[in-house]
C-alpha cells in the first residue's frame, strides 16, 4: 500500500498538533495562498464527495514551509522544541459539562460477615511445574 501525499499531510499535521488556519499560515510563509476548505478537503476521506488529491505543489509548498515556522529564518532563528510547545499549550483541555461521580453498583447484594475463626487454606496447585528443554545442551 502506497502512501498519497494527503496521507503524509494527515501525519504531519497530527504529528504537529497542526489546526487548519495553522496550515494556512505556515503555506503563507513561502507565498503560497490557500483558504482553509481547501485544506479541509485533503483531510477527508477519499470516498467523500468533497475529497480532493494533494499535488506535489502544496505538499513541497508545506514542507517547505514547515521549515520555516519551526526553525525561523537565518536572521531570525527559532528553537522547533519551543514552537511545538506553544501549539500543545493551544490546544484547548477537554472539559466535560456533567462532573464526575464515583460508580455504585445497584445491587441488593449484602457481604457476608467476614470469619476469623478459618484459618487460610493452602492453595491447591492445579498444573504441576514442568521445565523446559529446547533443544540446548547446558555447559
Amino acid at each position: 500500500m502506497n502512501m498519497t501525499n494527503n496521507d503524509i499531510f494527515k501525519k504531519l499535521r497530527v504529528a504537529l498538533m497542526l489546526r487548519d488556519d495553522q496550515i494556512v499560515e505556515i503555506l503563507e510563509l513561502v507565498d503560497f495562498r490557500i483558504s482553509k476548505s481547501e485544506i479541509g478537503a485533503f483531510f477527508r476521506d477519499e470516498k467523500h464527495e468533497n475529497y480532493v488529491e494533494c499535488g506535489d505543489q502544496i505538499l513541497r509548498n508545506f514542507l517547505n514551509g514547515l521549515v520555516i515556522h519551526l526553525r525561523g529564518t537565518k536572521e531570525n532563528p527559532k528553537n522547533p522544541n519551543d514552537v511545538l510547545a506553544k501549539h500543545r499549550a493551544e490546544i484547548p483541555k477537554k472539559t466535560s459539562e456533567k462532573p464526575k461521580t464515583e460508580f455504585k453498583p445497584k445491587t441488593d447484594f449484602k457481604k457476608k460477615p467476614a470469619s476469623n475463626n478459618k484459618k487460610a487454606e493452602p492453595k491447591v496447585q492445579v498444573v504441576e511445574k514442568v521445565r523446559f528443554n529446547n533443544g540446548k545442551a547446558k555447559k
